[in-house]
């Protein structure tokens, strides 16, 4: 039996590849996604030690090429959902009693496996099925998750640490279990990261866990566990099932050894599903850990003394890197009117030079946007502005679906600052632009703390300081992500714990000791090493 303190590699960034021309990685990733476009594949359920299939099957389409089928997976039922319990149930007595480091083994190994052999692979599915060009790619699904498993084993390991003090005669220890029960992921498409993530950090801890992603991120999910198989996760520690929301949900839901939820996704389901958690509260054996990461409506507000040109790449970059299909991107900004021409000139001239198309021409910037109702809501906010009169389309505005679902970069000037496009959470490419007298700047952060019921992330520019400490201290909670004079979009694990409150979330910080803490459930120890042998205490005796 080992009886050692082990010291874990010491976790850093994994740096982000460039692809430049003539690269060794651009050869190998264009090679992996002619590989995958070359077969279709079947994706099977992972349920225990099963892969399991049905005769439902759904089939799979690059958003950006809508015709062509990259293979089809399994849709589930309830039963599925059951057992994917039960093996998660079955599980959990010989995972949470592995020792520590072998658990942190698994996912280091994930890790290293990701970021060499795996790592086209990860790539080419994340950009087929979610048309994400290789630099999003590999930010996403090849750098963060990375860093998210070595992180969170460094995390883990910090917290095991955290021990009380013991007095003479007292040895006191805590000790660190996993939740009572099985853990239920809920994963979106827009990070294949976060997908891996909201399974992973509370299996680190010893949990086991039901995970069900969003439909149009499966296909990136079945190399996700291809991983995990590879790196030695025992088999029902992580259970993929691909069923309906409401059908997992009144199963799992209703379950006495529910423990937790992870979440990433709509503020709306959030709500419904804590809601439910509430009302169940007495079938659970403990008062489940609810973490969610939900909606961002994200703002950039743009001093008279900031530099033009870095507020509008901050712009171009922060709303329509991945079609703006980020909890981050920055879709509503005020802009002082004293800089608002040239950050105008320059974000046309920008946009004009960008190119859209599929993610196999690694020259487009902008690819297309997740499905058809993502297209179809999208667009609905921009035919609506083309209705109203305070509010104009003054960049982009096209859309398409014949061959993908295409929409331009687009940019929308309004002098109503309450405009719809202004306060709804709108997901897709478009950013809604106020531009406010200088003299007004304060009152313009009060309107921009009072606009969203979001508090995600926000960015200020200004090169005169104190400016930026008012806008500092009174956006102190529209945003659990602040920037200065940056995007707010690119958080990194270790770097910027990500997560916001208000209608954004619980703010548990994904990328930080704070969300694992979410995962364990302490057990204080106190051992009297020589116990005393009589009741009587000092303050009986009168003499």
């Amino acid at each position: 039996m080992s009886n050692a303190f082990y010291e874990l590699p010491v976790a850093v960034n994994e740096p982000v590849l460039s692809y430049a021309p003539g690269s060794k990685e651009k050869k190998e990733l264009k090679a992996a996604i002619k590989a995958f476009k070359s077969k279709k594949i079947d994706i099977p359920m992972y349920i225990g030690d099963k892969k399991v299939v049905t005769k439902n099957k759904v089939t799979m389409h690059p958003p950006h090429e809508i015709k062509f089928n990259l293979g089809t997976f399994s849709k589930g039922t309830g039963t599925h959902v059951k057992q994917a319990i039960q093996a998660a149930l079955d599980a959990k007595a010989d995972w949470e009693n592995m020792p520590w480091q072998d658990r942190a083994s698994i996912f280091l190994k994930a890790a290293d496996l990701l970021a060499g052999p795996y790592r086209a692979k990860m790539n080419a599915a994340t950009m087929l099925a979610q048309s994400k060009n290789a630099y999003q790619a590999e930010i996403d699904a090849v750098a963060e998750m990375a860093d998210f498993f070595r992180y969170n084993v460094q995390y883990m390991t910090d917290i095991y640490a955290q021990q009380p003090e013991s007095p003479d005669g007292i040895w006191n220890r805590l000790e660190y279990r996993p939740l009572e029960g099985f853990v239920f992921a809920i994963t979106p498409f827009n990070f294949t990261s976060i997908a891996a993530n909201l399974c992973a950090a509370p299996a680190m801890l010893g949990n086991t866990v039901v995970w069900k992603p969003a439909e149009t991120q499966i296909y990136s999910a079945a190399v996700i566990m291809e991983i995990f198989e590879e790196a030695g996760l025992p088999p029902g520690v992580i259970n993929l099932i691909y069923v309906d929301g409401p059908v997992a949900g009144d199963i799992v839901f209703e379950h006495p050894d529910f423990a937790g939820l992870h979440f990433t996704g709509s503020t709306k389901v959030f709500q419904h599903l804590w809601k439910t958690i509430g009302a169940n509260i007495s079938k659970y054996k403990s008062y489940p850990r609810i973490v969610g990461e939900t909606g961002g409506k994200d703002f950039v507000v743009a001093h008279p003394s900031a530099h033009p040109d870095e507020v509008a790449t901050a712009l171009v970059r922060g709303s329509f890197e991945y079609q703006g299909q980020k909890c981050s991107a920055a879709s509503r900004a005020y802009v002082a009117k004293s800089i608002w021409s040239a950050v105008e000139k320059k974000m046309k001239a920008d946009l004009k030079k960008i190119k859209m198309g599929t993610v196999e021409d690694f020259g487009n910037f902008v690819n297309a946007v997740i499905d058809e109702n993502a297209f179809n809501r999208i667009t609905s906010y921009i035919s609506d502005v083309k209705k109203t009169k305070k509010s104009k389309i003054i960049m982009g505005g096209g859309y398409n679906k014949s061959k993908g679902y295409f929409i331009e970069p687009t940019v929308i000037l309004t002098t109503d600052p309450h405009s719809k496009t202004m306060e709804e959470e709108i997901f897709g490419p478009v950013l809604t632009i106020y531009v406010y007298d200088d003299k007004d700047f304060e009152k313009t952060l009060e309107l921009v703390d009072t606009t969203s019921p979001y508090a995600l992330t926000g960015s200020i520019f200004a090169k005169d300081r104190s400016a930026v400490n008012v806008a500092f201290n009174k956006l102190r909670n529209a945003a659990g992500n602040f920037y200065i004079n940056d995007k707010p979009t690119g958080a990194v694990v270790g770097q910027q714990p990500f997560g916001g409150a208000r209608g954004s979330g619980t703010n548990d910080k994904a990328g930080s000791i704070l969300n694992l803490y979410r995962w364990v459930s302490p057990r204080t120890i106190k051992e009297a090493l020589v116990p005393p042998r009589d009741y009587k205490y000092p303050f009986l005796e009168e003499k």
